[in-house]
């Protein structure tokens, strides 16, 4: 990454709201890089950036963007290809029609990824990751957190077709998200799990928000749902079965009603004590102690 391709890229990204964005802008003020006078700021969507910077055409995006532009980036492909089987992003960067260099950007996996997609796996959950990215990059992430499913080069709109997808496929399917392109796919999905660090609006979109941004929360939430269906079969199970004998046995004469009476009773406080039991259960993932 050169000191001009930074410069130009910054300058154009300076109008854009994107994580990816900001962070290029980030890092050429932090060496202190001058930014050029931007005008005209476009971002296209799931590709990147159209800007003018100093009254030139500034591109910096996928190869689809460039394609579009008919910026020839041959030159640069197997460079490319090598950053993404490193799981990392490369933005192109074109001035006027030429590619004159690209930037390597990279999500950091959070410590708990890795062991938190494992003990979902250990649950009978199927881990699925659906992203902008480009196929290689995608799946490059993924075999990294042990990912065998990938979702990948979905424009932000079309994220919630693909959830809807996977539930005509007869799944029932939980979205865990954190940004604004997420909030339709998790308004679509049976459960949506918003990031408690995410966007406002992926928040508003979710059905569950976590506090804390780690999938740790993910396992937890889980397991907690599990507990209390299981809780649940159980107390309608000792419900029924007392109701079911003693109830019959009194109208038959064959108990005394105030014996069916105390079965009654004694069937509420078995569900009252089996629920208060669910304090009791585990549902912190294993790995955090």
């Amino acid at each position: 990454m050169t000191v001009v391709s930074i410069r130009w890229a910054a300058s154009a990204e300076k109008g854009s709201e994107h994580p990816l964005g900001r962070a290029i802008v980030a890092r050429a003020e932090g060496e202190g890089i001058a930014l050029g006078e931007l005008a005209d700021f476009e971002a296209v969507r799931g590709k990147g950036v159209r800007a003018t910077v100093d009254g030139h055409v500034v591109l910096v995006g996928s190869r689809a963007l460039m394609a579009e532009a008919g910026v020839d980036i041959a030159a640069l492909e197997g460079r490319m290809q090598r950053l993404e089987d490193e799981a990392k992003t490369a933005m192109l960067v074109a001035v006027d029609g030429q590619a004159i260099g690209m930037l390597a950007v990279a999500d950091t996996l959070k410590g708990d990824s890795v062991a938190a997609i494992r003990e979902l796996g250990e649950m009978g959950l199927q881990t699925v990751i659906i992203t902008g990215d480009n196929r290689r990059t995608a799946e490059a992430i993924a075999r990294q957190v042990g990912i065998s499913c990938v979702l990948a080069e979905v424009f932000p709109g079309d994220k919630a077709a693909e959830i809807r997808r996977l539930q005509e496929e007869g799944l029932t399917v939980a979205m865990v998200g954190d940004g604004i392109n997420d909030a339709p796919a998790l308004a679509q999905a049976d459960v949506g799990v918003a990031i408690g660090t995410g966007t406002d609006i992926a928040i508003e979109a979710s059905d569950i928000t976590l506090v804390r941004g780690d999938l740790a929360g993910v396992v937890t939430a889980v397991r907690l749902s599990q507990a209390t269906f299981r809780k649940i079969r159980q107390n309608l199970f000792w419900a029924f079965f007392y109701n079911v004998v003693m109830i019959p046995l009194a109208i038959l004469g064959m108990m005394h009603p105030v014996l069916a009476e105390a079965a009654m009773a004694t069937s509420s406080v078995t569900v009252v004590t089996n629920a208060n039991m669910l304090r009791r259960t585990r549902i912190r993932p294993t790995y955090q102690g």
